[in-house]
């Protein structure tokens, strides 16, 4: 059993719950250490059980030590609900975010009528926001791949590729020379594709004089990375080298601002300050950054109106950007890791100047 679900009962008592049902995987994976597939964790001051199905049931006996692991027997409702009464439970909250209104439904039915179903919002994420030293590690190793896979495909751009051909190869790169997988969809977007902030590639063919939106991340031992870089095919047209300069000071700028106890919400502004005196406010519709770790986004979210504070080793991305429809887009991605003083960017200045 690991010390993080061993903080759980403390949590609950502070919210007046006896135990909680957690259906989110990236949490039960934080709790147990465990890649969890098709399962429910119920964390109690009394016991820890694993719900799940005869396909996990010998793995997860195996991986998870001091966790009872439960086998769903008939339906997987009533195994939730017997559990909790065998365990004397009168207040059970569910992750409001992560478990389906049909499933809550489903479950109140089974309980006993004497058992409170009750919502929490965040309870586990909150816990998730600040890294431990072997969450950082992680991150920074899947921070190094993705810089290295960045690399990779500056040297493979040329004019006449496709968009998908240049996914297939850093993805090709990603697992056979690293053996990790991609974090997310990699996203390759070619001329005026690129202002579209999550295209989808395509068979488009990339062009000479044009920009090329590369954004990729990897999964190591589910921690993730995210990074985006734009490349210049032959020459560098005059106004996007100004459109570049503008979405590069911005994020110098807001990167300068991070330090623990800094609020979150003039990270943001900082950034979109600089975009809007040039006359692009409305270009740059989508908030500065998000946290990520077991998650590509989770909390927190860097957003201007967010009240919040840093806290010493969050991990989250800052990405300015400017989005002109039908011509192009710049986005620059780093990951930034926030310390008492000042702040670390994972990806450092990688491919920063055209």
């Amino acid at each position: 059993m690991t010390d993080r679900i061993e903080k759980i009962p403390q949590e609950l008592n502070l919210q007046g719950l006896d135990a909680l049902l957690i259906s989110s995987l990236p949490n039960i994976r934080y709790l147990t250490c465990y890649e969890a597939r098709d399962a429910y964790l119920l964390v109690s001051a009394k016991k820890n059980v694993f719900i799940t199905d005869f396909r996990y049931l010998y793995e997860a006996r195996k991986n998870l030590k001091g966790i009872q692991v439960q086998l769903i027997n008939g339906s997987l409702f009533k195994t939730i609900a017997r559990t909790a009464k065998e365990l004397k439970i009168k207040r059970l909250g569910f992750e409001s975010k992560n478990l389906v209104y049909a499933e809550q439904q489903k479950i109140r039915e089974e309980l006993d009528e004497k058992i409170g179903f009750l919502p929490t919002f965040d309870l586990i994420e909150g816990l998730r926001k600040i890294k431990s030293p072997q969450e950082l590690k992680k991150i920074k190793t899947a921070t190094r791949i993705a810089t290295s896979a960045m690399q990779f495909a500056k040297r493979l751009l040329k004019p006449g590729l496709s968009e998908i051909d240049v996914v297939f190869e850093i993805e090709r790169f990603i697992r056979l020379e690293h053996g990790c997988k991609p974090s997310f969809d990699i996203i390759v977007a070619s001329g005026p594709n690129s202002s579209f902030p999550h295209h989808i590639s395509s068979e488009r063919k990339l062009l000479k004089n044009e920009p090329v939106l590369i954004d990729l991340g990897v999964d190591f031992q589910g921690y993730k990375s995210d990074l985006t870089r734009v490349f210049f095919l032959g020459k560098i047209p005059a106004y996007a080298r100004e459109i570049y300069e503008i979405v590069l000071a911005a994020q110098k700028s807001a990167i300068s601002e991070i330090q623990a106890g800094n609020p979150i919400g003039s990270i943001d502004n900082k950034a979109r300050q600089i975009i809007a005196q040039k006359g692009y406010a409305k270009n740059f519709g989508h908030a500065l950054g998000h946290g990520i770790g077991l998650e590509v986004h989770e909390e927190p979210h860097i957003y201007g109106k967010s009240s919040e504070e840093l806290t010493e080793n969050m991990v989250f991305t800052i990405e300015p950007a400017i989005y002109l429809p039908g011509k192009f887009g710049i986005r620059i991605e780093d990951m930034v890791w926030v310390k008492q003083k000042g702040s670390e960017v994972l990806s450092g200045n990688l491919d920063k100047r055209i």
